[in-house]
Formats: structure tokens, sequence, C-alpha cells
């Protein structure tokens, strides 16, 4: 701790560096992979360290197609699907205390593999696989339910999405057996409906939302194309519009895959590839390049939801 001058010594600066708060006010960059095909448990990373993933705590529901997105201080989970069905469950947990979730409220309607975003204030779910094509906002820090914020573009679902602290991005999806190569973009302080931004170089969709973001550009990757699953990642810069970029490589091609990251890295876990895997992989969001390995999840598993505390839309 500084002293009665506010002034640290190097010898608590070191003993805080070792604590794990140093600087002053560090926030540890948490990543969240929660829920997926048959799984309740949530499994956390630090996106700056690569290792392996430990166990968090639970949902409370496991679902599948779940989308996640968080604020600074708590990770929000919303719809999925289980043996019942689509639901329209929302639940929190907070990222500084590892724990299991808490009911927050409930989503407009059911449904599932929607694209999920945030800014500090705002969550938003856009389109999915349900009754309506909506999109949806909650406050973070007040549980309660969602409500309707305007409409997408199209009726898809297995979207992606992503966002800066000021605009919300999301594209990719299929339904009927099509897939789209569409993204749309929303002013995330206001309501309304979604406008086009540009498209994605595949036509393309996810049962994860492996979109990921730094404050100036949003990545794509992880996802299943007429060819089956892809290792291609693409980027945007989010204040323009326009079509994306190629940025590189995935270790390997997979999709129902889900992304974190912090304002310079991003992080995506396993999905469905050529082989069952639990790898993750990562980029430094601001280069251009292929993925490297980050580290082992827990469990093989797919089709979670995927948040952190550090991402573009809290800078």
């Amino acid at each position: 701790m500084p002293n009665y001058n506010g002034v640290w010594s190097i010898s608590t600066q070191f003993q805080a560096k070792g604590d794990g708060n140093w600087p002053p006010n560090y926030v540890a960059p948490v990543g969240l992979f929660g829920g997926g095909i048959s799984q309740v448990t949530i499994e956390q990373i630090n996106i700056t360290t690569e290792g392996n993933s430990s166990d968090f705590g639970d949902l409370t529901v496991g679902t599948y197609g779940r989308r996640a997105l968080g604020s600074e201080t708590r990770g929000v989970w919303g719809g999925g699907e289980d043996n019942t069905g689509k639901l329209d469950v929302i639940d929190y947990v907070t990222f500084a205390s590892a724990g299991n979730a808490t009911d927050f409220g409930n989503l407009t309607d059911d449904r599932q593999k929607a694209a999920s975003f945030s800014n500090s204030t705002r969550g938003i779910w856009a389109g999915g696989d349900g009754g309506n094509t909506v999109i949806d906002y909650i406050t973070i820090a007040s549980a309660g339910n969602a409500t309707d914020f305007g409409d997408p573009t199209q009726y898809v679902y297995g979207l992606s999405g992503l966002a800066s602290a000021t605009r919300g991005v999301y594209g990719a999806g299929y339904f009927g057996g099509n897939y789209s190569n569409k993204i749309d973009y929303i002013t995330i302080a206001s309501t309304g409906n979604g406008s086009d931004f540009g498209d994605l170089t595949q036509a393309a969709g996810s049962s994860g939302n492996s979109a990921v973001a730094s404050s100036t550009r949003g990545l794509f990757a992880a996802y299943e194309n007429s060819g089956g699953a892809s290792n291609v990642i693409e980027y945007i810069t989010i204040a323009s519009t326009g079509n994306a970029t190629d940025f590189g490589d995935l270790t390997d091609a997979r999709h129902t895959s889900g992304g974190v990251s912090s304002s310079i890295r991003a992080v995506w876990g396993p999905g469905v590839g050529a082989s069952p895997s639990n790898v993750m992989d990562f980029v430094t969001i601001a280069t251009t390049g292929n993925a490297a390995d980050f580290g082992d999840m827990q469990v093989l598993n797919n089709e979670f939801g995927s948040c952190s505390n550090t991402h573009g839309g809290l800078a």
C-alpha cells in the first residue's frame, strides 16, 4: 500500500505486483467460457498469460447455444437450449469472485445462437433462433428482464457479435440451410434497427459467439461454411463501415467455438473440427497473422457462451 502521502515504495510495488495488484486499480483480464454441450460449468483464463483454464463455477442451467457478454464487473449469459427446448434465461456472475451464477432475468423470447456484445453499461443480444427477429438489451448493473431494442436487417441465427464503447457489430449466420456474409451495426446507447455495415469474406455461421474486439478492431473467426469448418480469421475497423479483410488462420479449422478478448489479445476456445479438441488459440489484435496455441480447456466442449471484463467495448 502507498504511504500517507500516496507514494509507493519499491518494496511495496514489488509486493503488490506479486499479489497481482500492480499497477494500482489493475483489473486482471479474465475470460470466461460457460455452458456448452451437456455442460453447466464455467471455466476461466487470464487472457494475458498462456496456460490451461481453471474452474470458475456453474451456470444455473446447462444449455448449449448460450451467448454471453460482460462489463468490467459482471459476466452475463442469455438464452440457449436444453432437452426441454429453447430458453429465455439470463444468468450472471461477478468476475472478481469465482462462484456459481445467479438468475438475472429473462430475454424477451426463448432463443439460442444469437449474437451478444456490450459496452460498460448495456448488454445486447441480436437475432438468434427463436420466436421473433429481435434485438434485446439489458442494463448490466441492474438485474431484470431484457427490453426490445429493435430488429436486425435479416432473420438468421448462428451470428457473432462484438463492440466498441459506442457501436455494436454482428455478422454471419444461417437459416434454412443458407449461410450469410452480412454484417450489421447499431449504436449501443440508443435503440433502433440494425444498419448494414458490409460483408464478411465468406458466407458462414457459428453456434458459438466467436467474434472479439479491441476498441478499434473487430475479429471474426471459427465459422462453418458450405465447405465445413473454417480456420479463417478476418477483421474490420469498428468505427467505419465496409467489408472484412483477411487476418490470418486459426491453428485448426473449427466452428461452434467462442472467443474472449482484452484490448490487446484475442483467445478462441475449442470447437467442432476434424477431430475433438480442447485447444485454445490466441492472436494479437492490432497485428495480422496466424494464431498460436494458448493452452487447453478442462473438457472437450463447444457451443458455449464466452465473455471477458476487458474487451473493446469497455475501453
